[in-house]
């Protein structure tokens, strides 16, 4: 059944409250208040919130090093994540994860990873507990058209496919892997015609077409939910910012920049929104003064929330050694 009215208005928010956050954490990583290193994926929306669009709140997702969209659109809160890139002691993790180490399982969000593709191997394991659990549950694991290439990608697929594994690979195909770009570094062209290597249904689509995305994953989750396995999903898309924040981007054109204002997935979905008399300014303009506020005090929040005390460096470790005292 395809999203009704109030889906498709939930869609249209989630991306702007993606956009809006990625910008503000830019802002505020460019004023020094944001510690660390920074990836956004200012131009990506569509992905996220298609795919978590299509899961239920129990589904689990592994992201990437750009996980501040997932986290999101996957329903985390604002505030959390915001003391979270602060490194203050009420972020998601205490401030211990920063941006490339977020997680938050409440909201079955279990983690950004710095690590290329290691989500397609921990997804396997996620998935295998689903299915010894019987819990009707999926793990979705998003990762780069670079992290295709990596070994971790084809072992996760594989093993996922043997075991029949309730998991989504979703590849946000940016067309660059750091600075190297797609053509150059990928064999055959195609990442999802992959999939049949593995037995296993590929889909290759518009990844700036927050409805496509949402199409592809729903069919996706089907399968896995009723014991079919895994599928995989290459979604192409363009991010508008660099690789990091900082990079110069010497290495691709700004015509690809332009291209992907011009395909932006917010405004193309407000376009379908308004011909079918679900959106006008008005109602848009309240939507963003919503999103705003919220990310104000987020913002608001994380600068009056404390650094975590010295004493707790050693708390949340998987081990404890009583010499070290």
């Amino acid at each position: 059944m395809p999203p009704g009215p109030d889906q498709l208005l939930q869609m249209y928010a989630g991306m702007l409250r993606v956009r809006l956050v990625e910008e503000r954490v830019r802002e505020l990583f460019a004023n020094g208040r944001i510690p660390g290193f920074l990836h956004t994926s200012v131009g990506q929306e569509a992905v996220a919130v298609g795919v978590c669009a299509a899961l239920r709140p129990d589904d689990y997702v592994l992201s990437t090093h750009r996980g501040h969209g997932h986290l999101v659109a996957k329903g985390g809160a604002l505030r959390g994540l915001m003391a979270e890139l602060y490194g203050k002691a009420n972020g998601v993790c205490h401030g211990k994860g920063g941006t490339m180490h977020l997680a938050d399982a409440s909201v079955g969000y279990l983690g950004a990873n710095g690590v290329l593709a290691a989500g397609c191997v921990l997804a396997p394991g996620v998935g295998l507990s689903i299915k010894h659990r019987k819990s009707g549950q999926v793990v979705v694991t998003f990762f780069g058209d670079g992290a295709a290439n990596r070994g971790p990608f084809h072992e996760g697929v594989n093993l996922a496919a043997l075991w029949t594994l309730p998991v989504v690979f979703v590849c946000e195909n940016n067309r660059w892997a750091s600075s190297t770009a797609h053509a150059l570094s990928t064999a055959g062209g195609s990442i999802a015609a992959r999939a049949a290597g593995y037995g296993i249904p590929g889909e290759s689509l518009d990844g700036n077409d927050v409805l496509a995305v949402w199409e592809a994953t729903a069919r996706a989750v089907e399968r896995a939910r009723r014991g079919d396995g895994p599928s995989l999903i290459e979604a192409h898309t363009i991010r508008w910012v660099g690789h990091f924040e900082g990079d110069g981007q010497a290495y691709r054109g700004k015509a690809e920049v332009e291209e992907g204002r011009r395909t932006d997935p917010i405004a193309r979905l407000a376009r379908g929104l308004e011909e079918r008399g679900l959106l006008d300014a008005a109602h848009a303009a309240l939507i963003r003064e919503g999103v705003v506020a919220e990310i104000e005090d987020a913002v608001a929040h994380a600068e009056a929330s404390p650094l975590p005390a010295p004493h707790d460096a050693l708390t949340d470790l998987f081990a404890y050694y009583p010499w070290r005292d």
